[in-house]
């Protein structure tokens, strides 16, 4: 097997982010006050959610609507707040070891995100500063939900990523930190290795390139 395409998931691979409102209430130095653990209440955030990170809203109404699902108990400024500090950091040694492969001319690089305009020109530079969180930049296919229309774990988008990166499935090796995206990866033919979030995921990375026989330039890896 030879191994193409390197292709990453962004949050829980290369970037920390909060996980549960409680977290990014606690990121941007707001008061719970709503249950946070209700159910209903996941279902529903959960759903605006998805239709914003399939670019059904704009953020601003997405923010309306999270305002309206949690009562009115948040303005819609701390929910901007919230959702600014729901990205955390990048994960120590992470940046190095994909500036290792995007210098390797006989690799493509990919990202396949779940995510958000907000959130997604974050790892852009603006005109007047550099990029808030830089590494996701270095990879050369960039692809995310709420531009695609497609989200994880559809098989939907792990195709369209196929076609538009023009690597068959047995030549991408796919890293994600849920395992539903794992699962419907594998099932498509590619080599997917889930991630635990939690630990040092680069260690975790340059573990799996070497295990797949992918090697750098630099030979930083393999």
């Amino acid at each position: 097997m030879t191994v193409r395409m390197v292709c990453f998931d962004w949050g829980g691979v290369i970037l920390r982010h909060c996980r549960s409102w409680e977290e990014g209430c606690a990121a941007a130095g707001l008061d719970l006050r709503i249950d946070a653990r209700c159910e209903q209440g996941i279902a529903r955030r959960r759903e605006l959610t998805r239709l914003h990170q399939v670019g059904k809203f704009e953020h601003s109404q997405y923010l309306q609507a999270l305002r309206d699902a949690v009562g009115g108990v948040y303005a819609v400024e701390e929910l901007a707040k919230l959702h600014d500090a729901w990205l955390l950091d990048e994960y120590e040694g992470v940046h190095e070891v994909i500036a290792s492969l995007a210098s390797t001319p006989w690799l493509e690089t990919g990202l396949l995100s779940n995510t958000n305009h907000a959130h997604w020109v974050t790892h852009l530079p603006s005109d007047d500063a550099p990029a808030r969180y830089p590494t996701a930049g270095l990879l050369k296919h960039r692809h995310a939900s709420h531009l695609m229309g497609l989200m994880k774990p559809g098989q939907e988008i792990y195709r369209e990523f196929e076609r538009l990166t023009s690597c068959a499935s047995h030549e991408i090796l796919f890293f994600d930190d849920l395992e539903e995206n794992v699962r419907t990866a594998r099932a498509l033919g590619w080599h997917a290795v889930h991630v635990d979030h939690t630990g040092d995921t680069a260690s975790q990375i340059t573990q799996a390139l070497k295990t797949h026989g992918v090697k750098t330039a630099d030979h930083r890896i393999g």
